[in-house]
């Protein structure tokens, strides 16, 4: 089950990279996937390693948290343990912003200038020949036309609400759940990484064995993620960005 079609075949392909260079999993593992939101990391996982893999799901806003919840149950995965919260520095209740058009930029820090948007609709008309199968039809159109089209999208896609959503930390969850290992700490929660790792407590980064981040490179971030990870014992690091998001401030960051 999906809000958007699309969109949840582009987060299919997205979540395949998430295995990649150093970071590997095995059966038994352990998994955080943060920022679940319909839960295609958990079902690749599952589907993977046959469901003998543990899986810790979650996702703040209560509309994704529903479907992610639904498929859950329908391909009934128990394996899966879905948590209707966010992750952060702090635990508390905090105000998002949901996109029912576009729910993978749901966040805590919404665009507020026309500017942004302008530069995503650039950098979208840049890549288009980097889109996935679903919306690669749109590369056949006439440029002015492609151009309204995706300008068209992008304004609807940010016509968002206020939600009030949960949050808690990494290391609270440990502690509620007597976790003894993390093999993989996924974070994927649209400018809200670095509060996420803030809510780890130093005790507990040695139960973290590998990370995938994706960073907004907002006031040297980027820097900021990858010292961060190396003053915890991380040895390799491997940092790229996808050829769909060239010309952007996302990257992807590798920790093993």
């Amino acid at each position: 089950m999906c809000l958007q079609k699309d969109e949840a075949q582009l987060m299919y392909q997205e979540v395949q990279n998430y295995l990649k260079y150093g970071i590997g999993l095995n059966q038994g593992d352990t998994v955080f996937d943060v920022g679940a939101n319909i839960g295609l990391f958990a079902l690749y996982l599952s589907h993977k390693f046959n469901q003998k893999i543990n899986i810790y799901a979650f996702e703040p806003i209560p509309d994704i948290f529903e479907v992610l919840n639904k498929n859950i149950q329908r391909f009934s995965l128990k394996n899966v343990k879905e948590f209707a919260c966010g992750l952060s520095q702090k635990a508390g209740n905090v105000k998002f912003t949901y996109y029912p058009n576009m729910t993978l930029g749901s966040t805590a820090y919404p665009i507020t200038q026309q500017a942004e948007i302008d530069k995503l609709q650039s950098i979208s008309i840049a890549n288009f020949k980097h889109f996935p199968a679903p919306l690669s039809w749109l590369r056949y159109l006439p440029e002015s036309l492609f151009s309204r089209l995706i300008n068209w999208k992008l304004t609807a896609a940010f016509q968002g609400k206020e939600v009030n959503c949960q949050l808690k930390t990494i290391s609270q969850i440990i502690r509620e759940q007597q976790i003894e290992q993390i093999d993989l700490l996924k974070i994927d929660v649209e400018k809200s990484e670095m509060d996420v790792l803030l809510g780890i407590e130093i005790e507990d980064w040695s139960k973290i064995k590998q990370v995938f981040v994706e960073v907004h490179d907002i006031d040297f971030r980027l820097e900021k993620i990858e010292h961060c990870l190396k003053d915890k014992g991380f040895k390799n690091i491997k940092i790229e960005q996808e050829p769909i998001l060239n010309g952007s401030d996302i990257f992807s960051v590798y920790a093993w």
